[in-house]
């Protein structure tokens, strides 16, 4: 059997009992939440079915429990906010609209650091058509949210920096608010230039409370421990070899094996 991501997420997930989107935004939206991130090669993540089975229900929508996800990030042209990560500022951000294909629905979201490693996600609406600009609505919710939290304005000039496409499936804790989300077949593009990363890996992110979710517990078990992982950064960075990316080289290492990026015929 061949364990590439992509089909992991199906296998694993058809297994599991369904939960709506409904019961999800009732149960574990989680804006504001502790995020730990693993890479996992795919056999490890069906290994890990009778475990989770008894823990998690997989989000179904319209039959579908694998979704297609793109998301384009923003930056300065002297990516700041990327440097800010880089630098592990304390007060940073990604600005990104994320679309969600199948259901051709869009939001603009701003994720702001916070203490203890605890992540504020804000976001309203947006135009899937206009996902890969900002207009004039998100410039205003961009900078009521750097002037609420941080004090700060936003950057009088932001431009698209680096898209990321993928297939995510999403697991919900079944008696407590957390979720787990798998991400497969990550694609990073900037203009024409494409990286791939293996599609051997899944990415799969605990987003709870706390810092101890079932799913910690059974990697842990497994021997896997947290990586520092932005698919931001970590775009930029395969996309701009030249950029320093050091906090992010280890991950970079398992996720894309040295892939740098091949530029598509105009």
């Amino acid at each position: 059997m061949t364990f590439d991501g992509a089909s992991t997420l199906t296998r694993l997930t058809r297994t599991l009992p369904p939960i709506s989107l409904a019961q999800v935004l009732e149960r574990a939206e989680l804006q504001t939440r502790v995020d730990r991130k693993y890479l996992v090669p795919a056999a490890v993540c069906e290994a890990m079915l009778p475990r989770l089975g008894d823990e998690y229900a997989a989000l179904e929508i319209r039959g579908l429990r694998r979704f297609r996800y793109s998301s384009t990030y923003f930056d300065t042209p002297d990516l700041l906010t990327f440097r800010q990560h880089l630098q592990g500022r304390r007060r940073r951000y990604k600005i990104r609209t994320r679309a969600y294909l199948d259901s051709g629905e869009c939001t603009f979201e701003v994720k702001l650091a916070g203490a203890r490693d605890v992540t504020d996600k804000r976001r309203m609406p947006y135009d899937i058509a206009s996902r890969e600009e900002l207009d004039g609505t998100a410039r205003d919710f961009l900078e009521d949210v750097l002037l609420t939290a941080y004090r700060m304005n936003a950057p009088d000039i932001v431009v698209p920096a680096a898209t990321t496409a993928y297939l995510r499936s999403t697991l919900v804790q079944r008696s407590a608010p957390g979720r787990v989300t798998l991400d497969a077949a990550l694609t990073c593009t900037k203009e024409d230039a494409v990286v791939a990363a293996d599609p051997g890996m899944v990415l799969i992110e605990s987003k709870s409370e706390r810092a101890d979710a079932p799913v910690d517990r059974i990697l842990r078990d497994q021997g896997f421990r947290p990586v520092k992982i932005s698919k931001y950064c970590v775009a930029v960075a395969v996309l701009h070899p030249w950029m320093p990316a050091n906090p992010w080289h280890p991950a970079m290492r398992a996720f894309f094996d040295g892939r740098g990026p091949l530029y598509e015929a105009a």
